[in-house]
């Protein structure tokens, strides 16, 4: 055992838990309890600060480990106390163990960090990362402290958030955001909350979502996270945030208040309000979690927190010690480790229960069913996925799944089990290549439209379990899908190697940006056409904020990196005619059943009508058949759509037909008289008072259009058979 801490003194036994470090008290004395997970350590320390941070005041070892976890009370240590871990064992890097008591390290388990948190990476380089086995440099000065935290006061605090709406999946409309890019550019926001928690439920915001028709925000990550050293080196910055530090603590930089040394109370408030007020308009919050890898990257990365404790027990490691790595991130934890699914259940129920969260996005989650006993392959089973399944806390809340990693065998798109919902990039493409040109068959879009039942039912689930989207925070936005055919990531500084390469994306003849009417007028027509397809499909739509404003990233299809005027919104003064538009289009899905089925079509009728629940039609007024679907030219299709609401008999008939040639065209109408409610080539959508557009047996279809017409039906029950 390292000499400093054989001399350090034992503080007494404790107990094995919680894990983490807690206001405990021991017979007649307050203090905290600790507990680390470090099954290989021979020996752990706490290491307790003065109130700058700078200044070691004390140090305990503990005196205990039941099952692998260290354990110890301290008397007199309480809230607000700031800390770091030291561990002690072998150095042994080919067996996976890399011990060093000169690494101060936080608590997996802390509730709250104390600064510095800028440029750690470059700090954590020149003073922690491992050079050798004896390197006597203390890396403390220049890491953050954890802080003692009352739980109890802040799930008290949690308890008093307005409930979340529980909005129906099938009725649930998503809005994915970053809480930095979404208001800091926004001139309607207080200039102290732009680029904040706060201004995310900002009173101009909330409006923008009361009229766009959003049911939930999804914010991209918002765990405390550090920026990786190759992106220092060039001048950037994790802007997404897919590099946690800690899973308990909400980043102080998307705060508003000035956070420094004693400012984490206040940034937890400003959370906790930003949902309150959320909820209060019957909006959701979804978070992006990134629980299948950490800020410690490889074997070269910094030395925090896990890598120090244990690296062998909280990684995922080959037979020579080196990292997995199916995140592509440099490490993985090791998912067939108890006490790794403890942490993030651990971290799950926190952010539901002390910060009112409804529910989470999992990033790259195939990595989070990659089990041990199964050579590391993906399994729906996984200990992760069943203890969430059973869990009272979680089990009101949303799943999604980002249903892949870059590991072997790693696209899982479907193979989820019940209650999760997962992102469907296969929706994304085949809508794209739709429109955009690219090869797609009557087919496969028609399988996209109907909520992927190839994909989906074979398990269980219900259309909504499709996450459909047309654009995502990773890839094109709309505006440069439509404008761009090839990627433009040369401000990434990776000489356009990252990204994207396949985008099926379209220029309408010129790349980037331009003023040549035609080419304008085209892509305004495709961007219409791809947000119907999105709002008129059966799954759960998913918006990319931005979208709506036109919202351009100079053709950059990964803009991780950029904290600037790339990825920053340039809202308007006034609404852009895109929000209209997309307001109508979520104003017609709320309003006609069809458009959110919450069962899987049949072909044959619902209770209380005659017609089919879906007729899939030619513009000739004909069904497809045989080769008609799998023909890889053919961009007309028509479906009618005859159910009701909660069970209800039909009320009408919804007809859609999605035009995707260069060409106007003719198509036939089932028997009686339709009414045209949306026209996407033109952004029209029927409003209260105006004449109605009337049409009978046939209709001109527009290019690259979407059409919806509406007939109505009896309410009369039909004769018995």
């Amino acid at each position: 055992m390292n000499e400093a801490l054989a001399l350090t003194p034992c503080c007494e036994p404790g107990r094995p838990w919680p894990m983490g470090v807690s206001l405990a008290r021991q017979g007649e004395r307050d203090g905290v309890n600790v507990c680390v997970f470090a099954p290989n350590a021979t020996a752990v320390v706490i290491c307790l600060f003065d109130g700058s941070g700078q200044r070691e005041t004390a140090r305990w070892r503990l005196p205990e480990r039941s099952e692998g976890v260290w354990h110890g009370f301290v008397p007199g240590a309480g809230e607000g106390q700031l800390y770091g871990l030291r561990a002690d064992g072998p150095w042994n890097p080919q067996a996976g163990h890399r011990f060093n008591p000169g690494r101060l390290l936080t608590d997996p388990w802390a509730l709250a960090l104390a600064g510095p948190f800028e440029q750690l990476a470059v700090r954590s380089e020149d003073c922690a990362r491992f050079v050798d086995a004896g390197d006597p440099q203390d890396n403390a000065p220049c890491m953050p402290k954890c802080r003692v935290v009352d739980a109890a006061t802040e799930l008290a605090a949690g308890a008093r958030i307005a409930p979340g709406p529980g909005t129906a999946w099938k009725d649930t409309l998503i809005y994915e955001a970053h809480v930095r890019s979404l208001t800091r550019l926004h001139p309607r926001v207080e200039p102290p909350w732009q680029g904040s928690f706060a201004g995310v439920a900002s009173p101009a915001m909330l409006a923008h979502y009361r009229r766009l028709g959003i049911t939930a925000v999804c914010l991209l990550p918002v765990h405390l996270k550090l920026d990786e050293r190759h992106l220092i080196d060039k001048g950037l910055t994790n802007h997404w945030g897919y590099n946690t530090l800690s899973f308990f603590v909400p980043d102080p930089r998307l705060a508003s208040h000035a956070a420094g040394m004693s400012g984490e109370a206040a940034v937890r408030a400003e959370f906790r309000h930003m949902v309150d007020t959320l909820h209060r308009h019957n909006i959701e919050v979804i978070l992006d979690v990134v629980y299948n890898h950490t800020a410690e990257g490889d074997g070269d990365g910094p030395t925090l927190s896990w890598r120090g404790l244990d690296n062998a027990a909280w990684y995922a490691l080959d037979a020579h010690g080196h990292h997995s790595n199916p995140t592509g991130c440099g490490n993985t934890f090791d998912m067939g480790q108890p006490r790794v699914t403890q942490l993030i259940m651990d971290s799950l129920r926190w952010w539901v229960q002390a910060f009112g969260v409804d529910g989470f996005r999992f990033d790259l989650a195939v990595s989070l069913g990659r089990s041990p006993e199964l050579g590391r392959n993906f399994s729906p089973q996984a200990a992760l996925f069943a203890a969430i399944a059973q869990d009272p806390v979680l089990a009101h809340v949303k799943l999604i799944a980002e249903p892949w990693d870059v590991g072997p065998h790693g696209y899982r798109t479907g193979q989820f089990g019940l209650r999760w919902h997962e992102w469907n990039d296969r929706f994304r493409d085949t809508v794209r290549a739709w429109w955009l040109g690219h090869s797609c068959t009557r087919g496969q879009f028609a399988r996209r439209l109907a909520g992927s039942s190839d994909l989906f039912q074979s398990t269980g689930r219900l259309p909504s379990a499709s996450i459909n989207m047309v654009t995502a925070h990773d890839g094109f936005t709309l505006a440069d899908l439509t404008s761009y055919e090839h990627k433009h990531n040369q401000a990434n500084g990776e000489n356009g190697r990252d990204g994207h390469n396949q985008n099926y994306s379209a220029n309408g003849g010129h790349e980037g940006p331009t003023d040549d009417p035609a080419i304008l007028q085209q892509r305004d027509r495709w961007r219409r056409a791809l947000l119907a397809s999105l709002l008129c499909s059966q799954g759960t739509p998913q918006l990319l904020a931005g979208d709506e404003i036109g919202h351009s990233q100079q053709g950059n299809n990964n803009a991780y990196c950029q904290d600037n005027t790339i990825t920053w919104l340039d809202w308007p003064e006034g609404e852009d005619a895109l929000t209209g538009f997309i307001s109508g289009l979520a104003r017609l899905r709320r309003a006609y059943p069809a458009l959110r089925h919450p069962a899987w079509f049949t072909g044959h009728p619902v209770a209380g009508s005659t017609h089919p629940d879906i007729d899939w039609r030619n513009a000739g007024g004909t069904h497809p058949h045989g080769i008609e679907w799998d023909i890889p030219d053919g961009r007309l299709l028509a479906c009618v759509i005859t159910v009701g609401d909660h069970g209800e008999p039909p009320g009408e008939r919804v007809m859609l037909v999605f035009h995707g040639d260069r060409q106007t065209s003719v198509v036939t109408l089932p028997d009686g008289v339709w009414q045209l409610v949306m026209a996407s080539d033109t952004g029209w959508i029927a409003s209260d008072g105006e004449p109605a557009r009337l049409y009978e047996e046939r209709i001109d279809v527009p290019p690259s259009t979407v059409l919806m017409l509406v007939q109505r039906l009896s309410r009369e029950p039909p004769e018995p058979s």
